[in-house]
């Protein structure tokens, strides 16, 4: 059926090229007429935490549980200096005038009571003081209460525009803070992959042609599946970084997929010259594989929606959708596209060459933001139009002559890995288990806006109220109480005094009820409780869980007082619980279909067994390096990270794209050296022949992929560099470790048991081929390997 596909689309190249360029641009006016609606909401079901979310809707009409943020500002002449407060009065007028905003002003004398003669705000409720400025009078803070309505997008939109209507006064220093209001700019980073992709493509192949076909069906297979992440995000919860990892992940797996049937296509091309045959061929070989490797990607991505929460089903869908949209440009335009090519895709010319060397400067300047760079642009329009009239530049490159495989470095590589097995074998886990090692000590949780640039006005807020207030301003806790009987009442005070005295708790506020004007017969009642420590201090998430199972229990004993302890850093040490306990189950999850994918692939036993053990030693080390570098802050600096935690999705993110990931090159490779021992018989020469033969496409392949990911460590969102250090350090070692030395030793050691598999699991396992396997050689019996040499 797919090379039927294949066919159709060659031979109808302009119909496939008009329907994708159509639903492209389809995807893209729906996505711009609805819009996107981007929301980053977490819940932890059955939790605490969610339990204290409906006392607050069901008795402070919500309020506390929305999106917040504030304006934080320094007075050198202290915050009543009749000068600031007149400004910053006028300033909070105006920011309150906005729709869907609700200003709390730190100079407001009392709480406004929250009943029928005055609507509640979802503002919390402050207790009568001056909570809201700090003790020297120097730092104050208004709070700003967000309509549950706005998404990321506007809230982050409406930070700028408050931040224009700051006030100039001398020694006045205000900040916007909460991650709500910060500001929200499109990634440059794809760019920079883009333009090493130009260069890795063009050094590794010789050819503009075979350059430019697979960032074509990036390209579109990335467009395809952003505008559509886009249209869902009105129906999903996507958090609004979701789209670059998405964008980080098709462009890798875009450029891969093409190239594999782009060289097999290359290679058909070199051997018989015919361009249909090597086609159709290239399709039925590579694309079988590209399309393996890539349901295993989606299918490990949509595997999250199990976790049943709508935060991790949106990134999982975000991720996902561009991932099949280029598997599928793959083995439909890629063919059209090639069409159109036939074999000119052998044929470099000078005028194209530099041209590509220019863009490629172009696109560096882009995702750099350096503007003298972007003059790449027109220059290289400049040479594609000089080389009509310049006869050199349309002088045709030569092209390197292929070494034979025996003289390859692969081959070569491989015979020494192959001569030295258990070494290479102990040096190369050796090597995996002490990148590994810093992962150890994971630290899950949810880092807080100490991390966001220290250039950012978000930072320079949270700064100011760490200094004006502690550093557990930045992340109250709410704690609610609901009476349930009569004498409940009686026992909140005490709770309150309890809460304050408890160590690692700076200071509390409250009681507060949610009826003001009869505070006896509340309803419901808030304590705010500030810790001593940041909100991504793991002390924090201690005193959140000693609050509950100690603190709080012995306080209420004997009372039918129902307390929960909510608010946002109690919701990520909840979210971060509930998936500490699944993510174990995914993970086996994904292990067991990766392993029989693979046996049903290769009719081996070994073979999977071997790919899900190192898959697993270079996913822990890519791990312990994203603990060593963003948890432990080593080396952190030259990316602009600071210490914290891991967000809690991270690994389980990480684990599911890079084991798909790993099946492009366990496919691709075990393929070439199954097809070989087929062929000879020969258990191991035919890992030498596999390496060699796969070893150019391959490190091309991982080199795109590396550039791509690396590039992302200079956005300035965390997760999102997380993510691109991760899958660049998991792919590196997967090529390089893995492949090079791992594989080859351990292969070398199995010998021909390698393809071992029970006759009764032959009969029974399904059919399912990626590559056609050559006429069998006369197979020798199962023996322990070594080598001819």
């Amino acid at each position: 059926m797919l090379v039927r596909i294949a066919r159709w689309c060659f031979q109808n190249p302009r119909k496939t090229v008009a329907a994708w360029v159509a639903v492209v641009l389809a995807v893209f006016a729906a996505a711009g007429l609805v819009g996107p609606s981007f929301y980053a909401e977490l819940e932890a079901p059955d939790s605490d935490s969610r339990n204290g979310f409906e006392v607050l809707e069901e008795h402070f009409g919500g309020l506390g549980s929305g999106l917040s943020g504030s304006i934080v500002f320094r007075s050198e002449s202290g915050v009543d200096a009749p000068a600031v407060r007149a400004a910053m009065e006028a300033m909070f007028e105006q920011v309150d005038a906005f729709e869907g905003v609700t200003v709390t002003s730190p100079y407001a004398a009392a709480i406004p009571p929250p009943n029928a003669a005055q609507p509640p705000t979802r503002s919390l409720p402050h207790a009568p003081g001056r909570p809201q400025v700090s003790s020297d009078g120097l730092v104050a803070f208004a709070s700003v209460d967000l309509a549950p309505e706005l998404d990321f997008n506007e809230t982050s939109a409406l930070g700028g525009e408050f931040a224009d209507l700051a006030p100039e006064l001398p020694g006045l220093t205000i900040e916007i803070g909460g991650e709500a209001l910060s500001e929200f700019e499109p990634p440059q980073a794809e760019f920079i992959g883009l333009a090493f992709a130009v260069v890795v493509l063009i050094v590794a192949f010789g050819s503009v042609m075979a350059m430019g076909l697979p960032i074509a069906i990036a390209a579109a297979g990335v467009g395809f599946g952003l505008g559509v992440a886009m249209i869902l995000s009105n129906v999903l919860t996507i958090p609004e970084f979701a789209t670059t990892i998405g964008a980080m992940i098709g462009i890798g797996v875009g450029i891969d997929y093409a190239l594999f049937i782009v060289t097999r296509y290359r290679d058909g091309l070199a051997e018989d010259g015919e361009v249909e045959p090597s086609i159709f061929l290239a399709m039925d070989t590579a694309g079988r594989a590209v399309i393996f490797a890539g349901l295993t990607v989606v299918i490990s991505l949509l595997g999250m929606l199990f976790m049943g929460l709508p935060f991790i089903t949106g990134l999982a869908v975000a991720a996902a959708i561009p991932v099949a949209a280029t598997m599928v440009a793959s083995v439909t335009l890629l063919p059209a596209l090639l069409a159109f090519v036939r074999d000119r895709i052998e044929v470099t010319r000078w005028r194209g060459l530099i041209a590509a060397g220019l863009v490629a400067v172009a696109l560096l300047g882009i995702g750099l933001g350096f503007p003298p760079l972007l003059l790449g642009a027109p220059l290289a329009l400049a040479v594609l139009l000089a080389g009509f009239v310049v006869r050199p530049l349309r002088a045709i490159v030569p092209r390197r002559p292929r070494a034979p495989m025996e003289q390859t470095f692969a081959w070569r590589w491989s015979r020494l890995v192959q001569r030295h097995p258990w070494i290479a074998l102990a040096a190369g886990a050796a090597i995996l288990l002490a990148m590994a090692s810093p992962a150890l000590s994971l630290q899950l949780g949810f880092a807080d806006e100490g991390n966001f640039p220290e250039e950012t006005t978000t930072r320079r807020a949270y700064d100011l109220l760490a200094e004006g207030f502690g550093p557990g301003f930045n992340g109250p806790l709410l704690v609610t109480a609901e009476p349930r009987a009569e004498g409940d009442r009686a026992v909140i005070e005490p709770l309150v005094a309890t809460l304050s005295a408890t160590d690692g708790v700076a200071s509390v506020n409250g009681p507060l009820p949610n009826d003001f004007a009869n505070p006896a017969n509340a309803a419901a009642y808030i304590v705010q409780v500030y810790p001593a420590t940041a909100p991504q201090d793991p002390a924090t998430a201690d005193l959140v869980d000693r609050l509950r199972a100690e603190v709080i229990a012995a306080a209420v004993e004997g009372s039918s007082l129902a307390v929960n302890v909510t608010g946002f850093v109690p919701l990520g040490v909840d979210f971060t619980d509930y998936l500490a306990t699944r993510t174990p189950v995914f993970f086996a999850a994904v292990l067991v279909l990766s392993f029989l994918l693979l046996l049903i692939v290769f009719r081996s036993i070994l073979v999977p067994i071997k790919a899900v053990v190192m898959n697993l030693l270079s996913i822990a080390a890519a791990y312990g390096v994203v603990a060593a570098v963003f948890q432990h802050g080593w080396l952190g600096s030259p990316i602009g990270v600071d210490a914290g935690p891991i967000e809690p999705f991270i690994p389980m993110m990480l684990f599911a794209i890079v084991f798909g990931l790993s099946m492009d090159y366990e496919v691709f490779l075990l393929s070439r050296v199954r097809e070989e021992y087929d062929r000879t018989g020969d258990a191991v020469g035919s890992v030498a022949d596999g390496l060699a033969s796969t070893a150019r496409v391959i490190t091309a392949a991982a080199a795109i992929m590396v550039v791509v990911f690396a590039s992302f460590v200079f956005e300035d969102n965390r997760a999102i560099k997380m993510f691109g250090l991760g899958l660049a350090v998991a792919v590196f070692l997967d090529a390089t470790v893995v492949r090079l030395l791992l594989v080859p030793a351990a292969m070398e050691l199995l010998g021909a048991r390698n393809w071992w598999v029970p006759r009764w699991l032959d009969r029974v396992l399904p059919r399912l081929t990626i590559e056609h396997a050559p006429e069998p050689a006369p197979v020798p019996a199962a023996t322990g390997g070594g080598s001819s040499e």
